[in-house]
């Protein structure tokens, strides 16, 4: 029964991302079509990042590691919905908390990617009490959340700097704003993991 879930869950990240990607051939031709060079390079990146969860996938498998069945489905539409709504569609623009509710979506979304990777990779000891190892992994789980939401914080300063987009609004109360939603989403995430294991062990 599991198998068939990933299985279509599979199917559907790929029928997914096929969609966005002719979304973005067509807005890369218009982007041709009336100069708008800044909007091109955006939507070739797009491009590009949308293809990247199904290399980290295959590599993943290849080294046995972990991830979430939903990984390349969610990881697909968080990337469409920051590049191409947010940035070449200025969501971010139109509406002031969609920056923050991906931010949150990415905040918790991590710490479960991180939970797999690691249940996956480190066996229990016997005299490690489940209640110690699920602690371990929770807090790891977190701190991974903290580190990819400041790598993405350094990847829109860099976008910023380079390309001249519009990343970083607010400065260093954006960038704060980020983190903290970031930080407060994978935190929540975490208790609500840490509990969900333990009383899905003592029942």
């Amino acid at each position: 029964m599991k198998k068939v879930m990933n299985d279509q869950t599979r199917q559907l990240s790929v029928g997914i991302t096929v969609l966005f990607e002719i979304i973005l051939i067509v807005t890369a031709f218009v982007s041709i079509a009336t100069k708008q060079w800044n909007n091109l390079f955006l939507t070739l990146l797009t491009i590009v990042c949308l293809i990247l969860p199904f290399i980290i996938t295959r590599i993943a498998n290849i080294k046995n590691l972990v991830l979430p069945s939903s990984f390349q489905l969610i990881t697909s539409i968080l990337v469409f919905l920051a590049q191409y709504l947010g940035e070449i569609m200025k969501f971010y623009l139109v509406f002031w908390w969609w920056d923050l509710l991906l931010h949150a979506i990415f905040g918790s979304f991590a710490v479960i990617i991180a939970s797999s990777l690691i249940k996956g990779s480190i066996r229990k000891e016997q005299e490690t009490t489940e209640q110690r190892f699920t602690l371990f992994i929770i807090i790891f789980s977190f701190n991974f959340s903290i580190a990819l939401g400041t790598l993405w914080e350094m990847f829109e300063f860099l976008g910023d700097y380079l390309v001249k987009t519009n990343m970083v609004k607010g400065g260093l109360e954006d960038t704060s704003t980020d983190l903290l939603i970031t930080s407060l989403a994978a935190f929540i995430t975490s208790l609500i993991c840490y509990f969900r294991s333990l009383k899905s062990h003592y029942l």
